[in-house]
């Protein structure tokens, strides 16, 4: 999708977008989540939406697509932290958009749920990392969803922050190459695609803090 007719579709959507994003605010405030302790969880799915308006034009296959999108950027964390099923995200899109796109915007949603765990790693396994590649659109609303948590922790100071800045930086290759498309993936499928720019500015990122830290 150009540059222009994406910016059109979602200055014509831009109503339902913010509906969205008002449900999914009070949806994680209902649970009484917050980002880094003391900021409203909002503000990390504002993050993460920043990157769909930046670079949605890349991997948008079409208009109607457009809505799946936004809804699964703000709501890729409602299963795994605000108490919800998958069937209760398929009801919440459905106030939004017709039966096919909900069923699209529940299933990045979905993609993106960690899987059960005691460690880190167990909640972010193999199978885990096989869903995202296997869903449209999910590889690319996780690479938004670390975007925004590199960018945060990198300019952050407490020490929650600068042990996430480690880990994100130790994990950033393995990250990358679960979250790439399978080998099957239809190459000219955009819907699967991670923007180069996207990845550059992570890696700007933590190589800014690296020279700083120097």
């Amino acid at each position: 999708m150009t540059r222009d007719i994406f910016c059109k579709c979602v200055e014509d959507y831009a109503e339902t977008i913010e509906k969205i994003k008002d449900s999914a605010h009070q949806l994680h405030a209902s649970v009484n989540q917050h980002y880094d302790g003391t900021l409203p969880y909002g503000y990390h799915l504002d993050m993460v939406v920043d990157s769909l308006y930046k670079y949605g034009d890349e991997v948008c296959a079409c208009r109607e697509d457009i809505l799946p999108l936004f809804f699964g950027a703000y709501y890729h964390d409602s299963i795994e932290d605000a108490r919800l099923t998958y069937n209760d995200v398929t009801v919440k899109a459905r106030q939004f958009m017709d039966e096919e796109q909900a069923y699209m915007a529940a299933e990045i949603v979905y993609a993106l749920t960690n899987d059960k765990g005691r460690t880190r790693a167990q909640r972010a396994g193999d199978n885990y990392y096989k869903g995202i590649r296997e869903t449209p659109y999910a590889p690319f609303v996780k690479l938004a969803d670390r975007l925004a948590n590199i960018t945060y922790s990198c300019r952050g100071s407490n020490n929650a922050n600068n042990h996430m800045k480690e880990v994100y930086r130790e994990e950033l290759p393995h990250f990358l190459e679960a979250i790439n498309r399978s080998p099957d993936t239809d190459i000219s499928d955009s819907r699967f695609l991670l923007p180069q720019r996207m990845i550059d500015r992570i890696e700007e990122e933590i190589n800014c803090t690296t020279r700083y830290e120097e």
